[in-house]
């Protein structure tokens, strides 16, 4: 029986004159994309371009809401107030929201940035706050979680609709967590290791740790990091080795 599989980035992300990763590109490429929502990058102007490149390939909308967090791009652990993180999630979403419509497309999705991701992923409770502010507006909202960890229990506790994802692009720890970005080996740069992995992880239903641990985990979405020098290679990569080895690449839910 055939696989099928969706493939996301992260993506939206540059800011005024200031370009991040190759966007027009990878929606080619890509069937769902995560995009700033102008807390950690992107702007405006560019949640608009990038909607609308995204409804012209056929790509699915996803708001993609991080820390207010310009200078350290999402990744600074940030210690805020439950009540104003959900708030801060409202705020963003409704700005794709509108964004989306006007590209004549609409969110479909959520997936938490950076270190909110990161956070979230370690503790459960913050993001069922993050996940329950943004169902407050949708409530059929896709959320797009790391598989396995905290985030996964967090909307299987609501009982929302959601996607589960590993990463084409980064190292695992033994927990199903992402092995910090100040380490050595936690980025994957070469797009042949990154399909190799994926089709491995995809065919065996698991997470490939560092250590070769596998987690059993259900898998919906494989990322790819639009910042990336390699974006663009690794996510052709991915997809051909997928095909290659008949797993369809294709937008969630896959029924």
């Amino acid at each position: 029986m055939t696989q099928t599989v969706d493939l996301n980035a992260d993506m939206g992300e540059s800011y005024g004159p200031w370009i991040m990763g190759n966007d027009a590109d990878l929606l080619k490429i890509i069937t769902s994309a995560n995009i700033a929502c102008g807390f950690h990058a992107g702007d405006p102007d560019v949640m608009a371009q990038t909607m609308a490149l995204a409804v012209q390939n056929g790509v699915g909308i996803g708001a993609h809401p991080g820390f207010p967090d310009l200078r350290g791009f999402g990744r600074y652990r940030i210690q805020m107030p439950m009540d104003q993180l959900a708030n801060a999630v409202r705020y963003q979403l409704g700005a794709a929201q509108g964004m989306a419509k006007v590209a004549g497309g609409h969110v479909r999705h959520l997936k938490l940035h950076g270190a909110l991701g990161n956070m979230t992923s370690e503790d459960e409770e913050m993001a069922k706050v993050c996940y329950s502010a943004a169902l407050d507006i949708d409530p059929d909202l896709y959320v797009m979680v790391l598989a396995g960890t905290a985030q996964q229990r967090a909307v299987e506790g609501l009982g929302c609709n959601f996607a589960a994802e590993i990463f084409a692009d980064r190292a695992y720890n033994d927990d199903a967590t992402l092995v910090d970005r100040r380490l050595a080996g936690a980025v994957i740069h070469d797009a042949d290791v990154a399909a190799k992995r994926m089709v491995a992880m995809v065919q065996e239903g698991a997470i490939i740790t560092e250590s070769g641990k596998r987690i059993e985990a259900r898998i919906d979405t494989i990322c790819m990091h639009g910042d990336t020098p390699e974006a663009v290679e690794i996510a052709r990569s991915v997809r051909a080795a997928l095909e290659a080895a008949d797993i369809t690449a294709k937008a969630f839910p896959h029924g």
